[in-house]
């Protein structure tokens, strides 16, 4: 078995060798060293000077360029965002929370959701992956550990009563998570707001020159 992957790395080697850029020029190159061989212009030495062209002509061949990735761009992350959202948004159902910190957390989801809501909103954020990936990682990461850590804490807490509740803290996190979810939109805003001024500086200067 490992004779023959061996051998079908051999055979893929060698035919990958073929169609690459230093075989096709070397061999350009020695066909032109047998039209000297043809002519005589080779003399005696033909098979030398056909070798060294072939090798030369390989040698000065530009290197292959590999592929580059071919990666998700941020609008389909979207369309992947949404689904985990929705699957974020019925854990969040199951758990029990507080009244603040409730309230809070349905501030920060709806927010998250009128970003990723589709439409010319999640146009805007999808030609901005830095911001898809600051909206992933709320989504991913940071609201379910910090709900997850408040009902773990919150049991321990009824063991050891006495400590900071829990919920000061859970309510602290969401209230900086919903603050890095508005920036982000007042990001997003600007962005609007600045093509709008451009447009109209553009309006201006074709007026200007008609």
């Amino acid at each position: 078995m490992a004779t023959s992957r061996r051998q079908g790395g051999g055979y893929a080697g060698a035919l990958a060798y073929l169609e690459s850029r230093k075989n096709l020029t070397g061999s350009a190159c020695g066909l032109v060293g047998l039209v000297l061989t043809f002519t005589g212009l080779a003399g005696v030495y033909w098979p030398v000077v056909v070798v060294g062209l072939y090798g030369a002509g390989a040698l000065i061949a530009p290197p292959e360029r590999p592929a580059a990735p071919d990666f998700q761009d941020p609008a389909e992350q979207l369309d992947a965002l949404r689904e985990d959202f929705a699957t974020l948004r019925t854990y969040l159902e199951s758990v029990e929370l507080p009244p603040a910190a409730a309230g809070r957390l349905t501030e920060l989801t709806e927010l998250l959701a009128a970003l990723l809501d589709p439409g010319w909103v999640a146009q805007i954020l999808g030609q901005d992956p830095e911001s898809v990936h600051r909206l992933a990682r709320a989504i991913r990461q940071d609201i379910p550990e910090s709900v997850d850590t408040f009902v773990r804490t919150r049991w321990w807490t009824r063991l050891t009563p006495g400590q900071l509740p829990p919920e000061r803290h859970l309510e602290r996190q969401l209230t900086l998570l919903h603050d890095e979810a508005d920036t982000l939109a007042a990001a997003l805003r600007e962005t609007e707001a600045r093509r709008q001024e451009s447009h109209t500086r553009y309006l201006e200067e074709r007026g200007r020159s008609n």
